[in-house]
């Protein structure tokens, strides 16, 4: 009886995806698990199928890109950045919107590995992530490389390309303070959220080192929600001591916050500073020159697209993950206090 990859992998005690990987010279396994395979592959005799080895190496020029919300400008611009090289790289793209919903997520993975495409480029939704056993288990299992890019998955180390999310908040609440202020809130994303959670991390750094108390009543989870952050804004200008300045960790939010201080008819910088996360196009058409921090995404999906290309030629096994410092563009809405 023919030996199989299911008889090999039980006597290695490694998945059949990982013999599987092996002997198609597959760049995703360590150098000790390699080792054993072949050996046992020798010692059994096994000879692969002809029919089953071309199969597994059929070309597929298809990537799959998987984005928490297409209607997000934000998202709209990583896909622009890998778009462009991957088409002069002969690449086609299918796209997967999940609607921050990690169910959907799991499912685009499983159908990237259904079509055996040739890798796959990422950004994990923000809710909270309770099905992370299937999730390792899919992504060890796709044989194809995968990059993050822009938000960090917490329970498995992938190659990705991030923003110094960070430095971002450091930065931001590091201005407000050079201005005066002392009072100064920050409506991040939800906790769960790597990207939202390093930016709080950096603003209360900032604080610190400039020895003012942080006050977690101007700390607030806007939910990445224009209408949270809109009720958080007049709540916060109702209050007997508001913030004289707001950091608000994306442009969604920020729009909310901007609708809220004008229902209050209150001006931007004048009653309130702002920095927001990232560029909002047209926003100067309500009178508001926005100083932002610029996450540059275009700039990250250019970098994931490459490095995925890198990862598709590379027979290193080795995990790349790039981080890129954020810009501080200033136009005015923030003000000396």
């Amino acid at each position: 009886m023919a030996v199989t990859i299911d008889d090999i992998a039980k006597r290695v005690g490694v998945s059949p995806t990982t013999v599987s990987r092996v002997i198609n010279n597959s760049s995703y396994v360590k150098t000790e698990t390699r080792e054993k395979v072949l050996e046992v592959i020798k010692e059994m005799n096994y000879v692969p199928s002809a029919i089953a080895r071309n199969l597994s190496k059929r070309e597929n020029n298809t990537i799959g890109i998987i984005v928490p919300d297409i209607t997000n400008s934000y998202f709209g611009e990583i896909i622009k950045g890998i778009s462009k090289t991957a088409e002069e790289k002969g690449l086609n793209i299918i796209l997967f919107n999940t609607n921050n919903d990690v169910n959907s997520e799991l499912k685009a993975l499983k159908e990237i590995k259904k079509h055996r495409l040739k890798g796959v480029i990422m950004t994990p939704s923000f809710s909270n992530n309770n099905l992370e056993k299937d999730f390792i288990e899919t992504i060890e299992s796709l044989d194809m490389p995968i990059v993050l890019v822009s938000a960090d998955l917490n329970y498995i180390k992938l190659n990705g390309v991030f923003v110094d999310d960070f430095k971002g908040g450091y930065d931001a609440a590091s201005l407000l303070i050079k201005e005066g202020h002392r009072k100064i809130g920050i409506i991040k994303g939800i906790t769960e959220s790597s990207t939202s959670e390093n930016r709080l991390k950096g603003y209360k750094k900032a604080l610190s080192e400039n020895n003012i108390e942080i006050c977690e009543d101007y700390i607030k989870n806007g939910e990445f929600s224009l209408e949270k952050a809109y009720e958080i804004t007049k709540n916060f200008l109702d209050t007997e001591n508001p913030p004289t300045a707001l950091i608000v960790c994306s442009n969604k939010m920020t729009l909310g916050v901007i609708k809220g201080v004008f229902e209050k008819n209150k001006s931007i910088p004048d009653d309130i500073s702002l920095i927001a996360f990232n560029k909002i196009d047209l926003i100067d058409i309500v009178g508001i020159k926005l100083t932002y921090i610029e996450d540059s995404p275009i700039d990250l999906g250019k970098e994931a697209i490459k490095l995925l290309i890198e990862k598709f030629e590379s027979k290193e096994d080795k995990i790349k993950r790039i981080s890129i410092p954020p810009k501080l563009v200033l136009n005015g809405s923030e003000k000396k206090y």
